[in-house]
């Protein structure tokens, strides 16, 4: 699908929207409804008990949907011309317990690196909603989560994205951390390359006089 050069794509924080909105983001079916954005904010060994109706309740409590004046929240919403299209989490790295102590430790592979550090934040997860693919939905997440991070006084914001390559085919449940691109349009820079498909992408802000 071809985009719309005249539909315009704008980022709120997730505190200033609808829990609604944020709902058809989502769906009702695949896997961002299924994970709820929870797939790092639950330990491995506990995920399969907890129920997706409770992963979306812990997801409602941490962005504050509908509540503007709140000073917390776990994410951004995009809207095109209006309607809810995309999300993206992005928090202090500590707010994410599984990234911190997982299996699979992509962000600390050949970095010496203070994982408790909470001026380190992270984008964790995008999900654009079925219908609005390929329109730049991420790639203006992306932007805006570096934007949201330095105004919430983050010294440093990371990403762990994968790396595709033309021809080789990628889901989008693989696609939820976002693809090299989309993270090197808004400005990262890479940092290491932990396997053959991750790559560890960073912005650091300039200290603040």
């Amino acid at each position: 699908m071809v985009a719309d050069p005249h539909q315009v794509i704008t980022v709120l924080p997730a505190n200033e929207t609808s829990w609604d909105d944020l709902r058809a983001v989502f769906g009702t079916r695949g896997d961002a409804a299924r994970c709820q954005c929870q797939r790092y904010k639950i330990r491995d060994r506990d995920w399969a008990s907890v129920p997706v109706e409770v992963r979306a309740e812990r997801l409602r409590e941490e962005t504050d949907c509908g509540h503007p004046e709140a000073d917390r929240t776990s994410g951004l919403v995009a809207y095109l011309d209006g309607e809810p299209v995309g999300w993206c989490a992005v928090e202090p790295r500590t707010a994410y317990p599984r990234l911190l102590h997982g299996r699979t430790p992509v962000p600390w592979v050949g970095r010496d690196e203070e994982r408790a550090d909470a001026g380190v934040w992270a984008v964790t997860c995008f999900v654009t909603r079925v219908g609005f693919r390929r329109r730049g939905v991420s790639r203006a997440l992306a932007r805006a989560a570096v934007d949201f991070a330095r105004r919430r006084g983050a010294r440093a914001v990371e990403g762990y994205p994968m790396i595709t390559h033309p021809g080789r085919e990628v889901t989008w449940g693989e696609l939820h951390v976002g693809s090299r691109s989309i993270f090197a349009d808004a400005g990262f820079a890479e940092v290491s390359r932990p396997t053959l498909r991750r790559v560890v992408m960073r912005v650091d802000f300039p200290p603040s006089r």
